[in-house]
């Protein structure tokens, strides 16, 4: 799923309190943030639309038209930046408070503070 320009780089793992990770490390972490993210949105969108609106949105995806994807949310979910925002958040405060624990373990070996299913803040 497309996502709004957010600022996934090392200053936000800086702010997170992740800045002496190890550069291999810091890559993952990244990801596994814009992964995580990417899901969270994926699945509050989701419980919001149709049968139909969920196919229509699938076919971008499955093409990997993110540009498709994007005109079609901006259309029929106007406020999805207000649901990134959010859930950016929620994770950025998830991933804040478990930096001793990350920094501790290595993002490799930690239980995933960003795992939704790892995780009893993401439950709604």
């Amino acid at each position: 799923m497309p996502l709004m320009p957010l600022r996934l780089d090392d200053s936000l793992l800086q702010d997170l309190g992740l800045a002496a990770m190890p550069a291999e490390d810091k890559r993952a972490m990244l990801q596994q943030i814009r992964d995580t993210l990417e899901m969270r949105v994926g699945t509050r969108l989701a419980e919001q639309m149709s049968d139909q609106q969920l196919d229509e949105f699938e076919q971008f995806v499955q093409n990997q038209d993110d540009a498709g994807a994007l005109t079609w949310l901006e259309t029929n979910f106007p406020n999805y930046k207000d649901v990134v925002n959010e859930e950016f958040e929620k994770l950025q405060a998830e991933i804040k408070q478990a930096a001793p624990q990350i920094l501790a373990g290595g993002a490799s070996d930690q239980a995933n503070p960003a795992d939704p299913n790892n995780d009893s803040a993401s439950a709604q």
